[in-house]
């Protein structure tokens, strides 16, 4: 039987029990802070990071995942014999997968035992994916089956959230399709989702805990009676709020699994303090 080896990226911000559990690579995203450099989840947490944040005069920049680490993470595995499946952020909104191919092919033959696949998601969403073909190899799966799965688990999973404001996503050129909500009313909140792996404008709702309200609305009508269900929070510096959602959430949708987590560092970069969602997976 292969042995086969996931690689994730940071911004799933897994809890590191999970990470231990399903036995995950994470590949860390890069955060620039003026002279600074950081590795996502490695050399910078969420909470240090807000709490920077709130006091900076000079705000931080994000970099994709380095080739350089992925070949290292990438060589080490294959060096004990595992065939790799790196599934990662969408490609719309990171050029991840980019570096992923650059340091696949900068290992010549070895490379063939690398196989790379855009999740066309995000945050706790793409973790679900990940721990989702975890669990198929964990059962047996091999590898031509397990890369199918990885290819098409994005179907069954979502990401709804709302934020603050849109100057974070903005100001980072994430915005995407929620582009036609800046300039409106300063009082309502956005709720955005990430479609076809880029985020997208879904409603404005005047009040954050209305809008909140709307984002269990809106998971709740995506899942749609499917099961079984797993669903994780994220949030930016906002933690009771997330936890009071994903409360009503274990409640309405008697999942199998609830994951409270926050947002990563370059993931709350684009983000911006106070947002707080739900990310799902459906069916699988």
């Amino acid at each position: 039987m292969s042995k086969i080896a996931v690689v994730t990226d940071s911004t799933t911000y897994l809890p590191a029990d999970l990470v231990k559990k399903y036995n995950l690579s994470i590949a860390p995203q890069v955060l620039i802070w003026g002279e600074e450099t950081y590795k996502d989840g490695v050399d910078i947490q969420s909470q240090e990071f807000f709490t920077k944040l709130k006091t900076t005069k000079v705000m931080p920049t994000t970099s994709q995942v380095s080739i350089p680490s992925f070949q290292d993470i990438f060589e080490k595995l294959v060096k004990q014999d595992y065939e790799v499946i790196a599934l990662l952020v969408s490609a719309k909104l990171s050029g991840t997968n980019q570096s992923a191919t650059q340091a696949r092919d900068l290992m010549g033959a070895a490379g063939e035992k690398v196989h790379i696949v855009d999740s066309q998601s995000v945050a706790m969403a793409l973790g679900f994916q990940a721990m989702a073909v975890a669990r198929a190899i964990e059962s047996g799966a091999n590898l031509k089956d397990a890369i199918s799965l990885a290819e098409r688990s994005h179907e069954n999973t979502g990401v709804f959230f709302a934020v603050d404001t849109l100057e974070f996503l903005h100001r980072g050129g994430r915005i995407g399709g929620a582009q036609r909500f800046l300039g409106t009313m300063l009082n309502m909140k956005p709720i955005l989702a990430i479609q076809d792996g880029r985020v997208e404008g879904i409603e404005r709702i005047r009040t954050k805990s209305k809008a909140q309200d709307r984002v269990l609305e809106l998971v709740m009508e995506k899942i749609g009676g499917r099961s079984p269900v797993r669903v994780a929070t994220l949030h930016a510096n906002a933690a009771d709020e997330a936890r009071a959602l994903l409360d009503r959430a274990a409640k309405e949708l008697n999942p199998v699994e609830t994951i409270f987590t926050e947002v990563s560092p370059t993931v709350g970069t684009h983000a911006g303090p106070g947002t707080v969602g739900l990310a799902f997976m459906a069916g699988m």
